[in-house]
């Protein structure tokens, strides 16, 4: 059985006073307050999502 990749992200910023949608995306990853940390499975969605809110997370490890 293959070993599935994963990325750690970390939440930076905050997401008072940005769009509703950003807010959505954070909480979609499992984030919500300035470093938390979730590990998560490398699919070409999360990238996606991590790319929308590259603002405010950091990615830890791949």
């Amino acid at each position: 059985m293959a070993k599935k990749k994963t990325v750690t992200v970390r939440q930076t910023g905050s997401s008072t006073r940005r769009p509703g949608d950003q807010h959505a995306t954070l909480v979609g990853l499992g984030l919500g307050r300035i470093g938390k940390v979730r590990t998560l499975e490398d699919t070409p969605s999360v990238r996606g999502m991590i790319r929308k809110v590259a603002h405010m997370v950091a990615i830890v490890e791949e």
